[in-house]
């Protein structure tokens, strides 16, 4: 388990320092039909090998602590070197004694528009903003490394929330879709303000309940760890009395809606009537999947 508890310290075992994500980048050209393709193939290859190499944050991680993590790119169009995208985030983190990961954070962003030269150069410096495309890869690279950490240690994660947060302040500027408080309220500036706003702070205390004192607690006793479970759900329901249908909310129960079906519809049996009761209100969209936890 990645040592977030252990305050100021780091073990580092013999595999020596790396950076913070394992990440599989993909990109989908299938609806480009009139362009070169060696360019989308240029774009996944520079984009993988600047995920995996660059370091995003100032922890030292093993290699054996890397994130596990994707970003699905999909190009909806494309013309003189300009992008229009949408990008599908995902991560997860290994439970703790068995084999399983369990997923954290799934998010499609659909404002991911940018201007790429094949065969240039990827920097990133987090004190300037230098491309769109860079800045969206920073952001999302400090989310994924800051939800992680919030798993194994309560609110573990604020200092690369706040990363991401400085990310989204120099990119404001630039004027690009997805940065500003006057879009669509689920775009990137609504998901780090969200994250860091002492209003949604359950969702963050959520993840630890869920993973650190749920998930990891399987092995050792199933019935204690589901019940912390359900905790983290009614922890994540005190958004709801006060902000109905938050797009936090949404968040949380796009990663585990699938994950709190599976890990109720099987035994040992704990008291699930309040449960769904809870997730049906706090996640009406996912009542069909609700319908499946077993009584």
């Amino acid at each position: 388990m990645r040592n977030w508890i252990i305050t100021g310290l780091l073990f580092v075992s013999s595999f020596g320092f790396s950076q913070e994500l394992n990440c599989s980048v993909k990109v989908s050209y299938d609806q480009i039909t009139a362009a070169n393709v060696q360019i989308f193939k240029t774009l996944e290859r520079s984009l993988g090998e600047f995920v995996n190499n660059t370091k995003w944050t100032t922890r030292n991680f093993a290699n054996n602590e890397r994130i596990d993590c994707s970003m699905f790119i999909t190009i909806q169009s494309y013309e003189s070197n300009e992008f229009q995208c949408t990008l599908q985030v995902q991560s997860s983190r290994p439970v703790y004694n068995s084999t399983y990961s369990s997923p954290v954070f799934n998010f499609n962003d659909k404002e991911f528009n940018f201007r790429y030269l094949e065969f240039e150069n990827f920097v990133y410096n987090p004190n300037s903003y230098d491309s769109n495309l860079i800045a969206v890869i920073a952001f999302y690279a400090n989310v994924i490394v800051g939800l992680d950490a919030d798993t194994f240690s309560n609110q573990g994660g604020t200092k690369f929330l706040e990363g991401a947060a400085n990310v989204a302040n120099l990119a404001q500027s630039s004027g690009t879709a997805g940065w500003t408080q006057t879009e669509k309220k689920q775009n990137r500036y609504y998901l780090i303000n969200d994250l860091l706003s002492n209003t949604f702070t359950p969702y963050r205390e959520a993840l630890y309940e869920y993973h650190y004192l749920g998930m990891d607690k399987m092995a050792e006793n199933t019935k204690i760890a589901k019940e912390n479970i359900v905790k983290a759900v009614q922890t994540v329901s005190k958004i709801h009395s006060v902000r109905p249908n938050a797009f936090i909310t949404r968040i949380f129960f796009d990663a585990k809606a699938d994950e709190i079906v599976s890990i109720f519809s099987g035994g040992p049996n704990v008291n699930v009537v309040e449960l769904s009761e809870t997730l049906n209100k706090v996640s009406p969209l996912n009542s069909a999947k609700w319908n499946n936890i077993k009584f």
